[in-house]
């Protein structure tokens, strides 16, 4: 079975650029892209706030850039998924959904997290269109618009008091008629005279034409009496969920399922030679630049504890 010295689980802008710096160090990394290669970013049109790009730069492009950048310097890629890996002892072993094994002195995980949807008809079509599930990305887009939130906990509270920065209106919809939010949060909502709330309320539709979205198609929880609103964009904000069901609870997580890093500021776990980087280590910025820089800091640890081995 073939052994390598660093193997990068997950793309994105926090695999690739471990990537990079992994095989600029000549640690020949072999990184297995997962289901979504690229990660959350292909699904993104413009990028505005990503450095070095003043005109904005397409999602896509940016992962499209970032891989090939790395396998200018010998990265290795993978077009297949990791169903499961052993940590017990190193080298570790990592098992792949195509039948091929590897084992390996460091392991970098960068599988991401995935933001939460109501499973709506058109709703993953309509992503870039209207639909979004990050408003730090996209609220700079409605400026002036009207914007309805789903969602009745922190992250919506959040993403609603953000969203204000820019829209002329946020409509917060929530299933119930008290929020699951802290008490801080809930004040700041409440405060905020942008923001109204639609309590009871549960979206049954997305309503669309060619240019995007147009609309929501709600449902009183109470009555069950249906309506129509006009909306030039929804947002979700129900949460994210990290990608880690792969790592069988070998590695230690917080209670949301994030991996918690055991050398801050440095992406160490609790198993030495494993390495976390991106939104599956973090659950607070969700950011393109800052999953970049700590995929930059897990191949330099990585580098460094292979150093350290006499094994790079």
């Amino acid at each position: 079975m073939e052994t390598r010295n660093v193997i990068i689980v997950g793309s994105g802008p926090a695999g690739y650029t471990a990537a990079l710096y992994a095989s600029r160090a000549s640690l020949s990394p072999l990184l297995i892209e997962g289901m979504e290669p690229g990660g959350q970013l292909t699904t993104t049109t413009d990028v505005e706030n990503f450095p070095g790009f003043p005109d904005g730069v397409m999602g896509p492009d940016l992962m499209i850039n970032m891989k090939k950048q790395a396998a200018r310097f010998g990265t290795e890629y993978l077009s297949t998924f990791v169903k499961s890996v052993d940590l017990s002892k190193r080298p570790f072993h990592v098992v792949c959904e195509n039948g091929k094994e590897f084992l390996t002195q460091t392991l970098i995980i960068s599988t991401g997290a995935t933001a939460k949807y109501l499973g709506l008809d058109n709703e993953m079509e309509l992503i870039g269109k209207g639909v979004s599930a990050c408003a730090t990305c996209d609220g700079f887009f409605y400026r002036d618009k009207v914007i309805h939130v789903v969602g009745g906990g922190d992250t919506a509270m959040e993403e609603a008091t953000f969203l204000t920065k820019f829209a002329s209106k946020v409509y917060v919809l929530h299933r119930r008629e008290t929020l699951r939010a802290s008490k801080a949060m809930q004040e700041r909502a409440f405060a905020n005279d942008k923001i109204e709330f639609l309590w009871n309320t549960q979206v049954e539709e997305i309503l669309f034409d060619d240019s995007g979205v147009t609309g929501l198609r709600i449902k009183d929880t109470k009555t069950g009496a249906e309506s129509q609103r006009d909306t030039d964009g929804f947002f979700l904000a129900i949460g994210h969920k990290p990608n880690t069901g792969l790592l069988g609870g070998q590695i230690e997580t917080d209670d949301q399922g994030y991996i918690k890093p055991t050398n801050a500021p440095h992406p160490d776990t609790n198993i030495a030679g494993v390495f976390a980087c991106g939104d599956v280590q973090d659950h607070y910025y969700r950011q393109a630049i800052s999953a970049a820089g700590s995929g930059c800091m897990a191949a330099i640890r990585a580098e460094k504890f292979l150093e350290e081995f006499g094994e790079a």
